[in-house]
């Protein structure tokens, strides 16, 4: 009976999310938008772990903001946040005329001719704003497959439907772990293709540490060693929302291979370039970075005394 407890929560998760692709997508637009805002601040007024985490995360990043401020900024992060849950219910229904008008993308021939050159593209991304959302656009508008991971999720028929979800939209989804996927995604480089990777939270414990909003973070390896070992592109790019239906992306200039220093030493240098341009984008919209979970070191490790 141990068990029972949270095996039920496990389904009734993956219910609800299958509720919600199945039955939000049904919905018209401006009901959909209202029900996922009174979720959002419904949540906010809870005031729950996520909410907390969320704030103390945003404190770090506006240094400055006292607790009203801090208030303010979660109460539209979870609305932010909820935004990309009810754009990606939908997600499965717009045309490729409205993936392509529901974002701008600035910079966007740093994508096209590092592809136009049959280099291979790392696009790197932190939790703002809706990365499906770029995905689509990227697979509908440049017409272009890409390769991707995802988290094992409990249960596994959760997993199962984003998998699903994604693959629908056109990517190519392995799990992140296992251990095969960096070999499937370097030979996805090597032949000129592209990989897509959300990369500002580490999942596996040996990533990189960096300085992100002056403290250490960790974030993982992956991007800047498939750049090394193929030869790839590597482009951060961050996304933000505006006010309107049309989502804003920016591709940043490309993290550069540095000439001299070992593996591991260019590997640093690489990932916390990539730190400093997600910094960049989440400073700038803070409110859009949905980092629900412990992110800096020193939330992570044991503090000493019962407090």
């Amino acid at each position: 009976m141990s068990g029972t407890g949270p095996d039920l929560r496990g389904r009734l998760t993956d219910g609800l999310y299958g509720l919600g692709w199945g039955a939000v997508k049904k919905l018209p637009e401006p009901v959909a938008a209202a029900l996922f805002r009174t979720l959002a601040d419904q949540v906010w007024k809870r005031r729950g772990t996520s909410v907390l985490r969320l704030e103390s995360n945003l404190a770090r990043v506006v240094p400055g903001a006292d607790a009203a401020r801090l208030a303010e900024l979660s109460r539209a992060g979870m609305r932010s946040y909820m935004r990309y849950w009810m754009e990606s219910f939908r997600l499965p229904t717009w045309s490729d005329r409205r993936i392509k008008d529901s974002i701008h993308v600035r910079d966007a021939r740093r994508l096209t001719e590092g592809l136009d050159a049959g280099r291979g593209v790392v696009l790197a991304l932190p939790h703002l704003g809706n990365w499906d959302l770029a995905g689509a656009w990227v697979t509908t508008d440049l017409k272009v497959p890409f390769t991707t991971v995802a988290e094992r999720l409990d249960p596994e028929s959760l997993y199962d439907r984003f998998v699903a979800y994604r693959q629908g939209l056109g990517m190519e989804v392995l799990p992140h772990s296992g251990g095969s996927a960096f070999g499937t995604l370097a030979r996805r480089l090597r032949s000129g293709g592209l990989v897509c990777l959300v990369a500002d939270r580490d999942l596996s414990a040996s990533g990189v540490e960096v300085s992100f909003f002056g403290d250490t973070a960790r974030m993982p390896a992956g991007p800047a060693l498939l750049a090394q070992q193929t030869g790839a592109l590597l482009l951060p790019v961050t996304l933000w929302y505006d006010g309107t239906p049309v989502m804003q992306a920016r591709v940043h200039p490309p993290v550069a291979e540095p000439e001299t220093g070992t593996r591991a030493e260019k590997t640093s240098a690489m990932t916390q370039a990539l730190a400093d341009a997600f910094a960049t984008g989440i400073a700038e919209h803070p409110e859009d970075w949905h980092m629900l979970q412990r992110l800096w070191l020193s939330d992570l490790e044991p503090r000493g005394g019962t407090a």
